[in-house]
């Protein structure tokens, strides 16, 4: 028997850019259609990515309040998700898609 262990695979590990940042809500917009819930995980895996007490202070929010707020089970309002997007520095963009 192996004594082996396994780290447990957490995509915040590989957000080290902005652009991988923008790269991941981007998506996670274009999935939000049928997962309401992709835009708050998303934003919840780019917190994790740098110093989550340093954005929940420049977000206006306990560190705890974050982490809830941005967990899988999570159900921020979109005031939230307005202040941890203004704190990171991003914001989202509405453009007319033209008609097919």
């Amino acid at each position: 028997m192996s004594n082996e262990t396994y780290d447990l695979f957490d995509a915040a590990d590989y957000i080290t850019t902005d652009d991988d940042a923008a790269l991941l809500l981007q998506t996670a917009l274009e999935d939000s259609s049928s997962d309401p819930s992709a835009l708050p995980i998303a934003l919840g895996i780019i917190a994790r990515s740098g110093n989550m007490s340093e954005l929940a202070r420049r977000a206006g929010m306990s560190r705890d309040g974050l982490y809830r707020a941005l967990s899988e089970t999570g159900n921020p309002t979109w005031t939230t998700i307005v202040k941890v997007l203004t704190a990171l520095d991003l914001r989202l963009e509405v453009h007319r898609v033209p008609a097919a």
